[in-house]
């Protein structure tokens, strides 16, 4: 395009300018865009645990296989009309809905694998780890909880209930339960007391040890972390905590546990539902206990803390929104709220919170044998290091009812 200035009759030509038609624009856009879409699917490479890389379309094919294909059953799942169901659909919506929330279970466990992926999560390290060992199913992992001060009482519980050495692996091989002593380390970490708990492990081998700070005040934590860190390790039906200073009869416990391995979801302990305790000072207080309504009020129905079992959908689930759950000030009351707004089912089992002898030693005679045995008065046996061998003699099951035990 030329400029003519005006009032010159010559037509002097002004130099053109350079330009770009809007179709080329358009199309140099486009390109720009598909380039970018080919070299992010393509190219970016997220690094795999083995040291080896994904691309980012491996990892979606990685989730949607390690979960089973379920991510496609479920969207299969949620087109199919309700409609197609019958006449008599109650049964299979319910159906319906229970595989629904299994496989979006199963999605969360492999969104857990995507985030070691991607991040290293600890979570997924504890999958990959049950993935290694091809998958053996336990029938139940026993954590039982103790502190720097109860080397006593770790000691009398090897001398009567727990097995001891080659009695302890053989258990785990043959009846595929684990048993170990739950402990995590000092707030100054490699001290006298981590040094001392080191020294005790290498002697029995009967430790797991947390990423955890010990504290009284820390048990809720300490609760979630010891579920989560289990589930990681041992794939069982069953994962179980109890104080080192209770007595358990473990063939007992397996075949009460047994009775409830056809359900899903279960939370089995002693129900109760104490106090909340407002004021300072006193023992189990609860700071937050103005969200539990009036001065006055009672606690949700939650299992007594001595000893608790639940089921492996429940420890998945702790595992995986560890970061979400909320602690108050004692262990059994948030264990509890993690599970108040869940679709599981409370066992109240008096069983697993019999009385010290004579009330354990009469259940035993009139053939209702209990599971475990303290005083309430205590929350555990009364110096237990002296008296839990008495215990264990008159209330305990026997060594080849455990042995001949099948679960």
């Amino acid at each position: 395009m030329s400029y003519k200035s005006r009032g010159s009759g010559g037509g002097i030509e002004l130099p053109s300018r350079s330009f770009v038609s809007k179709k080329w624009t358009l199309f140099l856009c486009l390109c720009c865009f598909l380039a970018g879409m080919f070299f992010t699917n393509r190219m970016w490479d997220v690094p795999d645990g083995n040291g080896t890389t994904l691309t980012v379309g491996m990892v979606d094919e990685k989730i949607n296989r390690d979960s089973g294909g379920c991510i496609t059953k479920l969207r299969d799942l949620k087109r199919e009309p309700r409609d197609n169901l019958g006449e008599d659909s109650n049964d299979s919506v319910q159906a319906l809905d229970n595989t629904i929330s299994n496989l979006e279970m199963e999605i969360a466990v492999a969104r857990a694998t995507q985030e070691s992926v991607l991040n290293g999560s600890p979570v997924s390290e504890g999958l990959n780890d049950i993935e290694s060992t091809g998958k053996r199913k336990y029938v139940m992992v026993i954590g039982i909880n103790t502190a720097f001060s109860s080397r006593k009482r770790r000691d009398s519980v090897r001398a009567t209930w727990m097995p001891y050495g080659d009695k302890r692996k053989r258990l785990e091989e043959e009846k595929g339960i684990i048993i170990r002593f739950v402990i995590g380390h000092s707030s100054t970490y490699g001290g006298i007391l981590d040094k001392a708990m080191e020294a005790e492990e290498r002697k029995h081998g009967d430790f797991l040890r947390l990423d955890h700070v010990e504290g009284y005040l820390e048990l809720s934590a300490k609760t979630k972390i010891y579920f989560a860190t289990a589930f990681a390790m041992w794939d069982a039906e069953f994962y179980i905590k109890v104080d080192d200073d209770v007595h358990v009869n473990i063939g007992t416990l397996g075949t009460t546990l047994a009775m409830h391995q056809s359900k899903k979801r279960v939370y089995i302990g002693c129900m109760k539902s104490g106090p909340v305790l407002a004021h300072k000072g006193v023992r189990y207080h609860e700071p937050e206990y103005w969200k539990f309504g009036e001065e006055g009020n009672k606690y949700f129905r939650h299992a007594t803390g001595q000893l608790y079992a639940i089921s492996n959908d429940l420890a998945r689930y702790i595992s995986i929104n560890r970061h979400l759950l909320h602690k108050y000030a004692n262990e059994d009351v948030s264990l509890g709220a993690w599970f108040i707004g869940l679709d599981v089912e409370h066992i109240d089992d008096r069983r697993l919170c019999c009385g010290t002898p004579p009330d354990c030693e009469w259940k035993a005679q009139a053939g209702n044998l209990c599971v475990a045995s303290f005083d309430w008065s205590c929350s555990g046996i009364c110096r237990s290091h002296d008296r839990i061998k008495e215990v264990h003699r008159r209330c305990g099951e026997g060594e080849n009812v455990l042995w001949s035990s099948t679960f």
